[in-house]
């Protein structure tokens, strides 16, 4: 594996910088392990920033209990240039989001529904959101979009959220993007 491979997937929140994947993963079990018997959403979601002379793009992993607190982390990434092309923009944060549900193999997420599954009857659950920062109202920009970007999250068996309902990308990533 590159570098450049190893460096893209630092993870990091307020309490630890530099998280490697299997880090952020083994933090999300000991979050579910908590409470077997909690109603659990893996959230995942990506914005960006268009600044001076690049594009800073920040993908948030959120499992969150819910009533109960949630436990978060980001990933940065930046690319070199002013990314004005919105469609662009868009389907690249698609992109980086889609990239960081991959690497939630199905065996990975088959040890977080154990986690869950003998509770169910008892209320527990377990769901998987792809965030994605577009709206459908008249006069949001990226309604165009929608669509596309939806059947994405859909082809890779994660539930879409757009805005308002897309907080992982629209508030939780959007504040570290300025």
């Amino acid at each position: 594996m590159s570098k450049l491979k190893v460096l893209n997937y630092s993870f990091q929140n307020l309490s630890q910088k530099n998280m490697s994947f299997e880090q952020v993963f083994s933090h999300i079990v000991q979050f579910m392990e908590k409470d077997r018997i909690g109603n659990y959403r893996l959230m995942f979601g990506t914005d960006s920033q268009v600044h001076g002379y690049y594009t800073k793009f920040i993908t948030g992993i959120v499992i969150q209990r819910e009533k109960k607190g949630a436990w978060a982390c980001i990933r940065k990434i930046i690319v070199p240039r002013k990314m004005t092309n919105l469609h662009e923009r868009i389907s690249y944060e698609t992109t980086l989001t889609e990239e960081v549900v991959s690497m939630f193999t199905e065996e990975r997420k088959d040890q977080l529904i154990d986690i869950v599954l003998p509770n169910i009857y008892k209320g527990a659950s377990f769901t998987i959101e792809g965030h994605i920062d577009i709206g459908s109202g008249n006069r949001n920009k990226t309604r165009i979009f929608v669509n596309e970007m939806v059947s994405r999250m859909e082809s890779i068996g994660v539930e879409p959220k757009i805005k308002p309902d897309s907080f992982v990308a629209s508030s939780y990533a959007n504040r570290y993007t300025k």
